[in-house]
């Protein structure tokens, strides 16, 4: 008697985790870096990697419609997609499989499109693309018109007084610090005040010395020289919220006999003859093809002799900087370019560059100890700004922090001075007094 088979029973259908990695394996060309855990609760991929965790089916809709960097943003700070664990940790693996392994955005052929379509339609994520998020970045006109730049700075600026006060230390000062030391008694704003006490250095300021301090944030430089070095400042901003925080520091700290606050645009400033100008992390705004015409107006603004400062922040040579969630949800418009370009094009105007410095490492504490303030005040964010924006500053912090430890980024104050009609600089051969003693916590 021929002995029967039982029946077979049908092997279990791949879960979403499975499918959806086997996906992004042939789209990217090697297999993900992170553990992949889905909406229906299976997972696939390394056991000791990092877990990405998509909580609902629309983030692939996000991606469907934005792949890429923007599609992933999109997800994350809405909380369709997170991370579980630490976010560092997690794009930091990212960007060394694809730096290792050549991963790189999807290349799909005809071919793989259509297969990825029908893997979509399996999952059930085929459909309208969704509504951008609410903190993503709606700007209209035309680009660096001067009304779209003041919407680009009230995007960022303007979020709240309250926000910046709960996120930065008692300088308020929203740049990178200048880390003397290393022990846990030099503080964040230690390390600001360092910086101011630099810059002021570098700008040769004495009592009565003219300053404009174009784009001058909640005053912290403003403030600093007018009251420790005694000079006469014009601070600048296009940040309603900004201008009225200086005004009521001005205004708390008797000094309105040496400073006056402008809510203009750069393009309106009128007169000149300053004996200093600075520029702190202001110049990214301005745009590529008006950085000239913003040199020139450097250039215009200070006397012969008169020293610029610029503190910018910059992109390698070959990698990238910024990108598309920096431009979306933090910095609309923002343009960065290498150190060197930067450097020809003040000396195209006419300016004599004296000194760079990088601040490169600066940056990866200065914005590591915001985003412990983060962390560690996370519900108070969330009750100011709600969780989505709180998302946002959690990724723009992290992701930037690891864009300058890897030197995708970079940050650099740059010196320079308006020649004298006999073509002099009016500056000592050598700078080392502007350090001298600086290590004052």
């Amino acid at each position: 008697m021929t002995p029967v088979s039982p029946p077979r029973t049908p092997a279990a259908a791949p879960g979403a985790a499975h499918r959806l990695a086997a996906l992004a394996a042939d789209a990217l060309g090697g297999p993900l870096p992170f553990r992949l855990r889905t909406w229906d609760g299976t997972e696939s991929g390394p056991a000791d990697a990092p877990v990405v965790v998509v909580r609902s089916r629309r983030a692939l809709r996000r991606l469907l419609w934005e792949p890429g960097e923007l599609g992933l943003a999109q997800a994350y700070v809405t909380g369709e997609l997170d991370v579980e664990g630490d976010l560092g940790t997690a794009l930091r693996t990212m960007w060394s499989a694809a730096r290792d392994r050549g991963l790189g955005a999807p290349r799909l052929s005809l071919t793989d499109r259509a297969r990825a379509l029908r893997e979509a339609a399996r999952l059930g994520v085929v459909g309208p693309p969704p509504a951008p998020p609410a903190s993503q970045a709606r700007l209209r006109g035309r680009l660096h018109s001067r009304t779209r730049d003041r919407a680009a700075i009230s995007h960022h600026y303007d979020l709240s007084n309250d926000f910046y006060r709960l996120l930065l230390d008692e300088t308020m000062a929203y740049s990178c610090g200048y880390w003397l030391r290393d022990d846990a008694d030099f503080t964040p704003a230690d390390a600001q005040r360092a910086k101011l006490e630099l810059i002021c250095r570098k700008l040769g300021l004495a009592p009565g010395a003219r300053l404009l301090d174009i784009g001058c944030g909640w005053g912290s430089l403003t403030l600093y020289a007018a009251a420790e070095h005694g000079a006469h400042v014009t601070a600048v901003t296009l940040a309603r919220e900004q201008a009225a925080h200086v005004r009521e520091q001005v205004r708390a700290r008797g000094l309105e006999d040496r400073v006056e606050v402008l809510c203009q645009d750069y393009r309106d400033i009128a007169g000149g003859g300053y004996d200093a100008v600075s520029t702190v992390e202001m110049g990214e705004h301005v745009g590529d093809a008006e950085y000239p015409a913003f040199t020139a107006a450097l250039h215009r603004l200070v006397r012969p002799l008169g020293r610029v400062f610029v503190q910018q922040m910059s992109r390698g040579a070959v990698a990238p900087g910024g990108g598309a969630f920096i431009e979306a949800y933090i910095a609309p418009d923002m343009h960065m370019r290498p150190v060197g370009d930067t450097v020809a094009l003040l000396e195209g105007a006419g300016l004599e560059v004296r000194s760079v410095e990088s601040l490169r490492e600066h940056y990866v504490r200065t914005i590591d100890a915001w985003h412990r303030t983060l962390e560690e005040r996370w519900d108070d964010f969330v009750k100011l700004v709600g969780e989505e924006t709180a998302r946002v500053w959690r990724l723009y912090l992290v992701g930037g922090a690891l864009a300058f430890e890897e030197r995708r980024m970079g940050v650099d104050q740059i010196l320079a001075v308006r020649p004298g009609t006999d073509g002099g600089a009016g500056l000592p051969p050598t700078p080392a007094a502007w350090y001298d003693g600086l290590d004052r916590p």
